[in-house]
Order: structure tokens, then C-alpha cells, then sequence
């Protein structure tokens, strides 16, 4: 393990510089646990364990919690929307650090007010980020590392190759954790001996016994090539991994011209992103739920061309620590 590795791990209070990253909706609290239990972290998505797995916040973390006392994490989403999100994420927030949580993963927006209530308890605050606009801007609020999402990451996508967004980064010495194109040991060690304190896995995790999600998705991911999976604009207003369906083939990957207007409008961005997140909500839900049918969305990151079974989560743990 790297020097980088070893300090995130200890930072963590966790055995493997392994992330398993929040998703919608597949981050089911047995997932979760799974993860944390087998020395990695996991880390809860609350709208995912509220809104398609069915728990009180509370008790979904309490859930996780009988399964391992090992460290888990929490994704808090910060765009500006709705009044009653912002006020719901705040309330998930104080519930988490109340539950123990340490380690909070915010994106799309100023993590700010989380670094403030999260520093406060102790904990630490990773952001991600596509540029290194966005991380200046993150490490001006005073977040302890960074999530450098790539152009090979499942679900919101950067468009920048891992070592150039590592070399983009660095100087702002922060600890960086590589997200985005990782779904072997081999590529995990890669990433790792570049300069990474950890990696973030997503797609890899979908495909495992613990997942929840349908059989159908966790197929598709497993007969999936690099190049099946494309960039969506339709599904929540910016950029988006998923895998091509004869769906999605059907209706394309861009926007229309009045929405690509209204998603370049100042004050009307989070309007448009919020009709499309509540559409993707929906959708994603119901092809992760209920398997084929006539409009499959399925998010998956180019990583998918290097997995071919479906294993239980700690053996993914297990497989990629005994690779460093």
C-alpha cells in the first residue's frame, strides 16, 4: 500500500483504500454493509435507501448498523433545488452524524454548510469534482479530499482520463480518490501507483450478490463492452454513463433544443435539472426494479467491459486488496 493509501485508510479507521460509491437507486443497506464488513467503506445514498428501498433515514442506517459497526459513509447531493430537498438533506445530515457517521461524500453544488456541521463532529468531507475549477472551489470551503470523477465513471461522467485529472489536481495537495473506469484488481493497483489515496467503485458493485438491483441489470453489465456504454443528456441535464439499450438507441443521448437552452440559463438550470431529475428518479427506479421492458435505463461506467460474474461484495473487497 502507498504511503497516499495508507493515510486515507488510517484518516478512515478502515482496512482498504476501497470506496463503494453512493447510487441511485441500487445502494440497498445490504450492499452498504457488505462493503464496510469486508474492510472497504460503503457509503449510504438517502434518497436511494428512503425513496426506493423503503426505510425511515434512521432506521436504514440502524439497518446497516446491525450488520457491521465498521465505518460507513454518506452522500449528500448540495445542488440548489426545491426548498424541501435542501431541508430534507440538512435533516438526513444531522441524523447521520447523530448514527456516528464520520465520512460524507457532497457533489453537484457547495458543500460549504456540510463541511461546518460535519468538521464540527470530527468527521471528513470528500467532494466530487470533473475539473480543477470545481475542486478550487471545494477546497475554498474546506473539504478533506477529493472524488475526481473521470470520463470512464458510471452515472455523472467527467471528460478527462484519470492520470490527466490526477496531474490537474495534485498541486492543490489535498488526498485524491480516483472514480470512474475500475473493475479489476489490475486497474485498482493502477490507479493506486499513479498517486490515488483510494479508488471509488460503482458498476462493480452492481454486479454483485448483495446488490439488490435486478438480475436483468447485473446481466447487462455483464455482457456490456466498453463501447456500449454512451453519454446521456436527457436522463438529469448533464452528462451520464449508461448502457445502450435498443431504448435508449431509440431515442438518443442529447437533450432537445429547448431543454439544451433552458440548461444553459442562469436561472433556469435548476428548474430544468430538477424536471429531469424527477423523470431519472422514476426511471431508474423502475428498470433497476422490475428488469426488461421497453424503456431500460441502465447507469454503468466503462468498467463494465472488464466484469464477467457476479460475486458477493466482500470478495470484490477481498480480490482487489490482495492485488496491491
Amino acid at each position: 500500500m502507498t504511503p497516499a493509501s495508507r493515510q486515507f485508510t488510517e484518516q478512515l479507521g478502515i482496512d482498504v483504500p476501497l470506496i463503494c460509491g453512493a447510487m441511485y437507486p441500487c445502494s440497498n443497506p445490504e450492499l452498504v454493509a457488505a462493503v464496510s464488513k469486508a474492510g472497504g467503506i460503503g457509503v449510504v445514498q438517502p434518497i436511494s435507501l428512503v425513496y426506493v428501498h423503503g426505510y425511515d433515514f434512521r432506521e436504514g442506517i440502524r439497518k446497516i448498523r446491525e450488520q457491521t459497526d465498521r465505518p460507513i459513509g454518506f452522500n449528500a447531493i448540495v445542488e440548489k433545488s426545491a426548498r424541501t430537498y435542501e431541508e430534507r438533506m440538512r435533516g438526513w445530515v444531522d441524523v447521520a452524524l447523530e448514527e456516528g457517521v464520520r465520512f460524507f461524500v457532497t457533489a453537484l453544488g457547495n458543500p460549504s454548510w456540510v463541511v461546518e456541521k460535519v468538521h464540527a463532529a470530527g468527521g471528513l468531507v470528500y467532494h466530487d469534482v470533473t475539473s480543477r475549477r470545481w475542486a478550487e472551489k471545494a477546497r475554498d470551503c474546506g473539504v478533506d479530499g477529493l472524488i475526481c470523477v473521470n470520463e470512464r465513471a458510471g452515472g455523472h461522467a467527467g471528460d478527462k482520463p484519470y492520470l490527466a485529472l490526477f496531474e490537474e489536481m495534485q498541486s492543490l495537495e489535498l488526498p485524491l480518490v480516483c472514480a470512474g473506469g475500475i473493475g479489476d484488481p489490475v486497474a485498482f493497483a493502477e490507479v493506486l501507483d499513479a498517486g490515488y489515496a483510494a479508488a471509488q467503485l460503482g458498476t462493480r458493485f452492481i454486479a454483485t450478490d448483495e446488490c439488490t438491483a435486478h438480475d436483468d441489470y447485473k446481466q447487462a453489465i455483464l455482457d456490456a463492452r466498453e463501447e456500449d456504454i454512451v453519454l446521456t443528456e436527457w436522463l438529469s441535464g448533464v452528462p451520464c454513463s449508461i448502457i445502450k439499450t435498443p431504448y435508449v438507441e431509440k431515442v438518443g443521448t442529447k437533450a432537445g433544443p429547448i431543454a439544451r437552452r433552458l440548461l444553459r440559463g442562469r436561472k433556469t438550470k435548476h428548474w430544468m435539472r430538477t424536471i429531469y431529475a424527477l423523470r431519472s428518479l422514476w426511471q431508474l427506479k423502475r428498470a433497476s426494479l422490475q428488469g426488461l421492458s421497453y424503456k431500460d435505463v441502465w447507469q454503468a461506467g466503462k468498467s463494465a467491459g472488464s466484469i464477467n460474474s457476479v460475486v458477493p461484495a466482500g470478495e470484490v473487497v477481498r480480490r482487489f486488496a490482495a492485488g496491491l
